[in-house]
């Protein structure tokens, strides 16, 4: 089975996943895949994924990531890196409902504070690993 088939279920359950936690949806307007026009901040945009395989003899897995990316107006970091920590909570070393896949592990790889070089946003990037293997 190719590991391609896991980005796009991996991408919907961490959406919902997103979507579903009231905290997190009282913060920001919305969790997109692609960000309409005029949508207000602050928001998370789901970004780059990837994908590796990580096949035994016996199973077929991947070794993906995903980018979560934080858009805030507010002059400084504390409004996104508020937001940041809501999806390190919710996802960092937590379960994950993925049709078709088991998870094995998400683990927080990396965190990254920017300003955008054409504005006052303030950007956060968040990017996870995730292990899963094809459900039998």
């Amino acid at each position: 089975m190719p590991n391609s088939d896991v980005l796009l279920p991996l991408q919907g359950a961490v959406r919902s996943l997103l979507l579903a936690d009231v905290t997190l949806a009282g913060k920001v307007s919305g969790v997109f895949d692609s960000v309409p026009e005029g949508t207000a901040f602050p928001y998370v945009a789901i970004g780059d994924a990837t994908s590796n395989p990580d096949n035994a003899h016996d199973r077929f897995g991947a070794r993906s990531t995903v980018t979560l990316h934080v858009w805030s107006a507010y002059h400084g970091y504390l409004e996104a890196l508020d937001i940041a920590d809501d999806l390190l909570r919710l996802l960092d070393h937590q379960p994950l409902a993925v049709a078709g896949h088991d998870t094995v592990a998400i683990r927080h790889q990396q965190t990254v504070p920017m300003r955008d070089p054409d504005s006052d946003l303030r950007h956060v990037a968040c990017r996870f690993a995730i292990e899963t293997e094809t459900s039998a």
